[in-house]
């Protein structure tokens, strides 16, 4: 068993001012742009924009976080973690939203402290899935690339380094020799590194082994064609911003930008990709489509809304749900395997 988070790992309170922090970031970060860009020119651009397309656009966010559920439970079943009703688990991997905003989305692990909280599931046995899910999500962002990158000098070169590292980590993860001597290598790095490795290596040998058991060449096919498909979707809700302001740029052009923009705002590390995944949607759009910078500026915020900032609200929500059914999410205390 994995040992007891405290208490102030699931305090609401500290989530939402994490979650304000780097909103005011993001106020910061859009202001800055609108202020390059100019007010006036933005505020026509608002004036006449056909508001359909955002709403399209965060129906289709939502309808990519339900295709990308489908994996969840495509996990769950593979690893034996059984007995939970489906709303519930509907409820947990939406709950994973809520840290979006954190460097890489590495924040969606929170779903496995929810899970130990209200089913008593260790951390180690369903951390492998956040990790399973970010491959699948990296190949399907990489094939959207790879098709929008057709008609455009330059774009193969992102696709090529995404494919290196989603290469490297599968080499890493299907290699146990290789992976068991990476971790303990960990033990006997300097200070409190290798005090912190002495202690989790054993956890990260339990969620390698179970790692390797989901992304088998045959377990990876369906969550990866789930990941195109849901990923897609929201480079069909950039696309259909772009006709709310009346321009014709290409579906594959505007999945292209979204595509790379989010790849490159997860490699760094910042929240969300603040300010990179931003100002290259803006930046592409501008150049590679030909769209006033007044639009585009207005089309990377609204699809930023649709996305990124919709996410976040989805898991809030979810997360209420959640303690309103399971008061130990609030109490810290986690629930017996047991436990219906």
């Amino acid at each position: 068993m994995s040992a007891a988070p405290t208490s102030s790992d699931m305090n609401l309170e500290r989530l939402v001012r994490r979650v304000v922090g780097v909103m005011m970031l993001g106020v910061l970060v859009y202001g800055g742009f609108l202020v390059s860009t100019g007010l006036s020119d933005v505020g026509s651009r608002f004036a006449s924009f056909g508001w359909w397309s955002f709403a399209a656009a965060c129906c289709l966010s939502m309808l990519n976080y339900l295709l990308r559920f489908g994996k969840w439970e495509i996990y769950l079943a593979i690893l034996g973690i059984r007995g939970l009703p489906k709303t519930e688990s509907l409820l947990t991997f939406l709950s994973g939203f809520v840290l979006t905003v954190s460097p890489g989305k590495v924040g969606e692990v929170f779903k496995s402290l929810v899970l130990y909280r209200t089913r008593g599931v260790p951390l180690e046995r369903s951390a492998p899935i956040v990790v399973a899910e970010r491959v699948t999500d990296l190949i399907g962002v990489i094939v959207m690339i790879v098709v929008g990158s057709l008609g455009f000098r330059g774009g193969l070169v992102w696709a090529a380094a995404g494919s290196g590292l989603v290469l490297v980590l599968l080499v890493f993860v299907a290699s146990p020799k290789l992976s068991r001597a990476m971790v303990d290598l960990t033990p006997h790095l300097p200070g409190p590194l290798g005090r912190l490795g002495a202690r989790v290596a054993p956890k990260l040998h339990t969620a390698l082994d179970q790692l390797r058991e989901l992304t088998t060449p045959s377990r990876l096919v369906l969550p990866t064609l789930l990941s195109i498909a849901g990923w897609s979707l929201e480079g069909v809700g950039l696309w259909l911003i772009l006709k709310g302001f009346a321009q014709s740029t290409t579906l594959t052009l505007a999945s292209f930008s979204y595509a790379t923009a989010t790849l490159a705002g997860a490699i760094v590390p910042l929240p969300g990709g603040l300010g990179v995944t931003d100002k290259l949607i803006e930046q592409q759009l501008t150049h590679l489509g030909g769209v006033p910078l007044a639009v585009a500026f207005s089309a990377m915020v609204l699809v930023r809304f649709a996305t990124l900032w919709f996410a976040v609200l989805v898991g809030f929500v979810a997360l209420g749900l959640l303690r309103a059914r399971h008061p130990r999410l609030s109490s810290g205390e986690p629930a017996t395997p047991s436990e219906p």
